[in-house]
């Protein structure tokens, strides 16, 4: 198998969302993003925050806006966007940018908020059954064929036309045993929640759970991507700890930052890296110098180690 490319991206806004006051900040950040070769960037979806703005919507503008950047929602509010809308959302965005979507999902967090639009209340249960319908229409509503009827627990479809474009690839925001078991058996990608990074706990848990279910499902578990979406500081010179106490990475020296993420690639096999600051630095600067500094060094780094 050719080694793949890996990932580097620039997340948009805060845990829940991007702010619709900093219109201005979020188009400069994704033209900055889009021109320093960066290949990604993603935006929460909280559509009960009013001072927010609507993840899809600003996600088809951006890519409007931009060239070669693509972008993916981290993750879509499933319970919010019926799957097979977002199915049609997806295949469309894709045409529109020429490829330039990820399809990231998740069974819903925030189920207090989340009725607050008028959505019936899922258990955790039978939200992963939701998302594994969900991913299954996606996938089914995608790249021509017959016409789909599905007839699932949550989504009921009757000979609906496919869309001529291939569904994007899908990367899954999954925690618990069951939806991580989901992201085994159809996910292309992993994006461990609650910034989790590749020495962590949850990482170290959550990993084997995937690459079970898709050994049982007759799939190479290699070919599930893990993408991390953390942050941290980037600093004048080192710093004597790059973790805290709890083992997170807080950042470090431009150094330390490809040295870490180097290591991640190499020791870890880890695919993509979404980077948000964690300090007052301006966010345009501080990933101006993730794209500019880090990445190029990093990319660098790891090409002439596999070719050792």
């Amino acid at each position: 198998m050719p080694e793949r490319k890996v990932l580097f991206g620039a997340g948009l806004g805060a845990w829940n969302g991007v702010d619709a006051a900093d219109v201005a900040g979020v188009l400069s950040l994704v033209a900055q993003a889009d021109g320093d070769g960066l290949d990604l960037f993603t935006l929460a979806d909280h559509p009960y925050f009013g001072e927010k703005l609507d993840a899809y919507a600003a996600l088809g503008f951006l890519l409007g806006r931009t060239k070669r950047i693509a972008g993916v929602v981290t993750v879509t509010n499933l319970p919010s966007r019926p799957a097979p809308v977002l199915a049609r959302t997806l295949t469309s965005l894709s045409a529109l940018s020429g490829g330039r979507v990820v399809l990231g999902i998740g069974a819903g967090a925030i189920w207090d908020m989340i009725t607050n639009l008028g959505v019936r209340r899922l258990d955790p249960g039978a939200a992963v059954r939701a998302l594994e319908e969900a991913i299954t229409l996606v996938k089914a509503l995608s790249g021509g064929g017959d016409p789909v009827t599905f007839d699932g627990e949550f989504y009921q479809v009757s000979a609906l036309d496919p869309a001529a474009t291939p569904a994007p690839p899908v990367w899954t925001g999954s925690g618990g045993p069951k939806s991580l078991a989901v992201t085994g058996r159809l996910a292309d990608g992993w994006v461990p929640p609650r910034g989790a990074d590749w020495l962590s706990p949850l990482y170290r848990e959550s990993r084997p759970r995937i690459d079970e279910a898709a050994a049982a499902a007759g799939r190479d578990p290699s070919a599930i991507i893990t993408i991390y979406n953390f942050g941290g500081r980037i600093t004048p010179a080192p710093l004597a700890a790059t973790r805290d106490d709890d083992g997170r990475w807080t950042g470090g020296s431009v150094r330390q930052w490809i040295d870490e993420l180097t290591s991640a690639i190499l020791e870890h096999d880890a695919a993509g890296f979404v980077y948000r600051t964690t300090d007052d630095t301006p966010a345009t600067i501080a990933a101006g110098r993730f794209a500019q500094e880090i990445v190029p060094a990093v990319r660098e780094a790891v090409a002439a180690a596999r070719q050792a």
